[in-house]
């Protein structure tokens, strides 16, 4: 039987389930690297053939630092998805930047260590740019979708990603602010640099949680309760926005992020 097909990619939290407008089909995958977090659940939202994949797996019994992210995005690809969308949470750095606000990153910071990076692991060499590692087109068509529904907008910012899976100390936490860093996240690198290395286009939108180690704004330590609790809290708001963002997303791709790979090889 052939593998079906998807146009979109989306990570996140079971969720998604609410979000079928046909029926949901389940499908296993194995890849070159192995399983993906779970099996893919596939099903149709406006014009478009989505596949979602909890990247925790549907129990999160993945911590950030165990996530097949290779197996993830292969999956994808032998899908046919061609665009992802990632909505994260996030801790935040900055004072202005509060719990339940959204942001749409434009940079990511990568402070983790000994993580499955890349595709391109020899003899065939490939170099690729991740400058700018966020598709412009569908950043923009994301952030009108977040102002349309009224939600706080903070349209650009860098994420520090780090190991996991304990969260900082105060003085990390500091240090991260002091450098100018927006939001602290867990699982966006390698995730983002690996949909470059397949061309492509991928977007985060981090949806905030706490104040990570309470440096930036008087109060306690981020618990991992309370962000499940805020968490919650945006589920209604970032489905929403995905289904708007969708709805406004055209077929074609008008953005560089197709030819990736046209200028990155080596051998």
């Amino acid at each position: 039987m052939s593998t079906p097909k998807a146009q979109i990619g989306i990570f996140g939290g079971s969720g998604f389930y609410e979000f079928a407008e046909t029926e949901i089909r389940e499908i296993t995958l194995d890849t070159p690297y192995g399983a993906p977090s779970d099996s893919i659940a596939l099903t149709r939202i406006g014009d478009y053939d989505v596949a979602f994949l909890p990247r925790h797996g549907k129990r999160h019994t993945l911590p950030p630092h165990k996530i097949p992210y290779q197996a993830n995005l292969w999956a994808f690809k032998e899908l046919g998805v061609t665009r992802v969308i990632a909505p994260t949470a996030v801790g935040s750095l900055q004072a202005n930047i509060k719990p339940g606000d959204f942001v749409v990153v434009d940079q990511f910071v990568d402070r983790t260590a000994g993580r499955a990076d890349t595709f391109y692991d020899g003899p065939h060499v490939i170099h690729v740019s991740t400058a700018d590692p966020y598709c412009p087109q569908m950043r923009a068509l994301a952030c009108d979708a977040v102002a349309e529904h009224g939600i706080t907008l903070h349209p650009s910012g860098t994420c520090v990603v780090i190991q996991g899976p304990r969260f900082s100390t105060r003085a990390e936490s500091r240090w991260f602010t002091d450098l100018g860093w927006h939001v602290i996240n867990m699982t966006q690198y390698p995730e983002a640099a690996l949909a470059r290395e397949l061309a492509m286009c991928y977007i985060n939108i981090a949806l905030v949680t706490d104040y990570d180690a309470g440096v930036v704004v008087a109060e306690g330590p981020v618990q991992a309760v309370d962000i499940l609790h805020v968490l919650q809290q945006n589920t209604a708001n970032v489905k929403k926005v995905i289904r708007t963002f969708l709805a406004n997303l055209p077929q074609e791709r008008a953005c560089p992020c197709s030819d990736a790979l046209t200028m990155a090889a080596i051998s």
